[in-house]
């Protein structure tokens, strides 16, 4: 793992386990990548609770909640969708904080709106919604590295920031 995402998960580590609280993972077009950092740190069943790895729409209407209307209104690629993920795996589970991600990550897939490189994250953190929009350049595995390290660093932004 690069010295700066075990940096960034050392520190998220820490400061979940220093609150007592457990985090989740909603992912779409890194397919796992978050969770999956997040259980090469060792130690890591003391925060990481759960991932959920919601690629199709049907996955996020069935195991988040996201109302199927939400996606057809909006696209799986907007701010709706990924707020409604982050809230949908803090409610789907005894977390604290939780992570969303979906995007374009390529090498087809994009529009005029919505470029190859664009991800929408979306952050619970007790409850409190968050949401951002990125693009991202580079080829898919670019685009999904990327993607795992801004939701973490910002993931533990958000928990850092709250009240141990």
């Amino acid at each position: 793992m690069p010295a700066p995402l075990h940096d960034t998960l050392s520190a998220l580590a820490q400061a979940l386990v220093a609150r007592g609280w457990m985090m989740a993972t909603a992912e779409s077009c890194t397919g796992g990548l978050i969770a999956a950092a997040c259980t090469d740190l060792p130690g890591s069943s003391r925060w990481l609770e759960r991932g959920f790895v919601t690629y199709s729409n049907a996955a996020k209407t069935e195991l988040l909640g996201v109302p199927a209307d939400l996606i057809a209104q909006h696209g799986a690629v907007s701010e709706p969708v990924a707020r409604a993920m982050a809230a949908g795996a803090a409610r789907h589970a005894p977390v604290q904080a939780s992570v969303a991600v979906t995007g374009v990550a390529g090498p087809d897939g994009g529009s005029a709106d919505k470029p190859v490189g664009t991800v929408w994250f979306g952050w619970s953190v007790q409850g409190e919604l968050h949401t951002a929009c990125l693009r991202f350049a580079g080829d898919r595995a670019a685009v999904r590295q990327q993607t795992r390290d801004h939701a973490l660093q910002q993931l533990l932004a958000l928990v850092a920031a709250s009240a141990p």
